[in-house]
């Protein structure tokens, strides 16, 4: 058997190894953004990653870092997903060879799916996407070889393989249930009409069905050690694992924990729209030629149909279930990576349609040759475009922008500080930074979000030396319950560290309010006594040049993070103008003229530094211009005042004029405009 296929695994490994040799030149060397920084900081210390957990993924990359240990911990775990990505479109190449035989068919499939945008983009960096789709390839090539096995034997074999496959694949993304649910019955299906089922056979495919998960054992054993640094959940009781399995805290078949609801129609839109520009119409074309030829072909019917099944059931169920607003970039980003597992499908069937429209066309008008030929050049030229195009979007070789911000924040704290993150960006940056690299030893890093969970103490609280915890959790609105704590709470039992929020603190506990202040630390904030003395020149000294930030303003797709880190680093520029603007708005008496004084300084240095700037830079300006006039500070010129006021707020209108305050601004600027005709024309008039 392996002799007859012997031309499809040729071609199959030549597909790898130019993908490979396409793939491993792009890979960041550096952290990720998004759950990167996490899922490796989880390898480096052999903890649990975030629900439900990533086993096969975590393991494998602790294993990349011990077979690469010249690389850093990032760079091995990327380049092991650049591996696993090529090895995906291998098996999409197998599945077509598979059906249809080798040829150009079989290329498209697999060479498609490497130099699509999404695909190519996710083999570079530390994800778990790459690794689920290899197993949707695996079982796309086993459900082509068990629709072509010519005997009883070679199909036991295929679906007991198909049935561990299937049990390890839901290992790692659990979306890939969404297929398993379609191939089941229809395998099941065929061995019924074959008469080749049984009750001992059920019970055996079983078997290999639960083997698959085997690897799940390792959370409770990780768990249970409790020797790892960073680590999610406590899976050491039943209820606890199938609380991180079910993905319970997130919201079990959910994206997140937000209601936020999108309607199935916007966002069967929103992959429509992304197969259209990301894998082009010729291949929908083809893909759809692929359905349509194969219906006719008695030998390929059953299987084109369950692609075109597994991929409407996934589409419509996933469009359902995804809950987050796809109107901001940075979160559409998060949603189309799911849209992955569906394009195999639809690169598979592009591959059908391009190996029976060659065939057919053979039959009808002969030339084989020549249609032959077509086929490889439309193919090749296909794959050239798309590559081409996408190559500069996803080289990521030299991206580390990520790793710059994380640096960055971490050179800023003062020694020994304690670190309250929230969110992923600084949260899983800092993390590896920390745990993997062992960057500033010395200071304390403390999630707020794990730390509203009532495991997160009990787990992990040892591994944070120094730091105490006044209860089992936080709970910012029932704090006043049993073992649990709050913010104010925490800090005052954690006075004897400085204490700083990144990127700012969760909503919902105002208790710190009333005993802590708040001062602005570049992206982060300095948590401090509120009896301490704020000393407005000496924090704008110290915050005035706190990172070394070269990146331009708006230099990264917006729905990257770098796009997000680059944000924050610029507006943090500005940050301490903007607490002196609003101390001043708050303060009474003659500190308030000098505090609006040096916030109109600092923002004027800001923006003279710099000739693109985020937009609301102009605003802030334009307003510190116009409360320093009304403050009767004699230090500037009115009309000075008054035509910078003027100048900021038009600039801010020209780069932003969707403000839902415009026809405020609007109406300032013309108040401003008359009342420096009446300055300068009272000065006109004064002999």
């Amino acid at each position: 058997m392996f002799a007859e296929q012997r031309g499809d695994w040729i071609l199959a490994g030549t597909t790898v190894a130019f993908v490979t040799a396409v793939y491993v030149p792009c890979v960041q060397r550096t952290v990720p953004g998004g759950d990167s920084g996490e899922l490796i900081t989880t390898a480096c210390e052999l903890g649990v990653a975030h629900p439900p957990g990533y086993p096969v993924f975590t393991l494998l990359a602790r294993l990349s870092m011990y077979l690469l240990p010249s690389l850093s911990p990032a760079h091995s775990v990327n380049l092991m997903c650049s591996l696993l990505g090529a090895a995906a479109c291998g098996c999409l190449t197998l599945t077509v060879c598979r059906l249809t035989g080798p040829g150009p068919g079989a290329v498209l499939a697999g060479g498609l799916f490497a130099v699509s945008r999404l695909s190519w983009q996710w083999s570079m960096v530390a994800e778990v996407f790459t690794l689920n789709n290899l197993f949707v390839g695996l079982l796309l090539f086993l459900t082509a070889s068990f629709h072509c096995a010519e005997n009883s034997r070679q199909r036991r074999k295929i679906t007991h393989w198909g049935a561990f496959c299937c049990g390890l694949g839901l290992c790692n993304q659990h979306t890939l249930v969404l297929y398993v649910l379609v191939i089941i019955p229809w395998v099941l299906s065929r061995l019924y009409a074959l008469k080749e089922l049984s009750f001992l056979g059920l019970v055996s495919l079983g078997f290999c069905f639960i083997a698959g998960f085997l690897p799940y054992i390792y959370l409770p054993i990780s768990s249970y050690l409790s020797t790892a640094r960073w680590s999610w959940g406590d899976q050491t009781t039943l209820s606890g694992l199938l609380t991180h399995l079910l993905r319970a805290e997130y919201g079990t078949f959910s994206l997140a924990k937000a209601e936020t609801s999108m309607s199935l129609n916007r966002m069967l839109q929103a992959q429509l729209d992304h197969c259209l520009a990301d894998l082009s119409p010729p291949v929908l074309v083809l893909a759809g030629i692929g359905l349509l030829l194969s219906s006719w072909d008695r030998t390929c019917r059953s299987v084109s149909w369950l692609l075109t099944a597994m991929l409407l059931v996934y589409s419509l169920f996933f469009a359902w279930r995804a809950n987050l607003d796809i109107s901001r970039p940075l979160l559409l980003g998060v949603v189309e990576r799911f849209w992955l597992q569906s394009d195999a499908a639809v690169c598979v069937l592009a591959g059908l349609g391009l190996s029976h429209a060659h065939s057919k066309l053979e039959r009808w008008h002969g030339h084989g040759g020549l249609w032959k030929t077509t086929s490889w050049v439309l193919t090749l030229a296909l794959l050239g475009q798309m590559g081409h195009t996408n190559h500069r979007e996803c080289d990521q070789s030299g991206n580390n922008v990520v790793e710059r911000f994380g640096r960055e924040l971490l050179a800023s704290f003062p020694k020994d500080s304690l670190i309250l993150t929230r969110g992923d960006l600084p949260g899983n940056s800092l993390r590896y930074l920390h745990y993997c690299q062992d960057i500033r030893p010395d200071i304390r890093l403390v999630d707020q979000e794990m730390m509203t969970y009532s495991w997160y103490v009990a787990k992990l609280g040892e591994h944070l030396p120094g730091v105490h915890f006044p209860g089992r959790w936080w709970d910012p609105v029932h704090h006043e319950e049993k073992d649990t704590f709050s913010l104010e709470q925490f800090l005052s039992h954690n006075t004897h560290r400085d204490v700083f929020a990144c990127i700012g603190l969760t909503d919902g506990d105002p208790s710190w309010e009333g005993s802590f202040s708040r001062w602005p630390l570049g992206v982060c904030d300095y948590l401090v006594p509120a009896q301490r003395q704020f000393s407005p020149e000496q924090w704008a000294e110290r915050t005035r040049s706190i990172y070394n930030w070269s990146e331009p303003h708006n230099s990264f797709d917006p729905a990257s993070w770098e796009r997000v880190a680059n944000e924050e680093m610029w507006q943090a520029r500005m940050k301490t103008a903007f607490f002196l603007f609003d101390l001043a708005e708050r303060t009474q008496g003659e500190g308030k003229a000098h505090l609006f004084e040096l916030s109109y300084t600092l923002y004027t240095e800001i923006i003279g530094a710099h000739s693109v700037y985020p937009p609301n830079w102009d605003k802030n300006l334009a307003l510190a211009c116009e409360r320093l006039l009304r403050s009767g500070h004699w230090g500037y010129s009115p009309d000075h005042l008054l035509t910078c006021s003027i100048q900021h707020f038009t600039l801010y209108l020209e780069k932003d004029p969707t403000d839902p305050q415009a026809a405020a601004i609007r109406s300032a600027v013309s108040h401003l405009l008359k009342e420096r005709d009446r300055l300068r024309q009272s000065r006109k008039q004064t002999p």
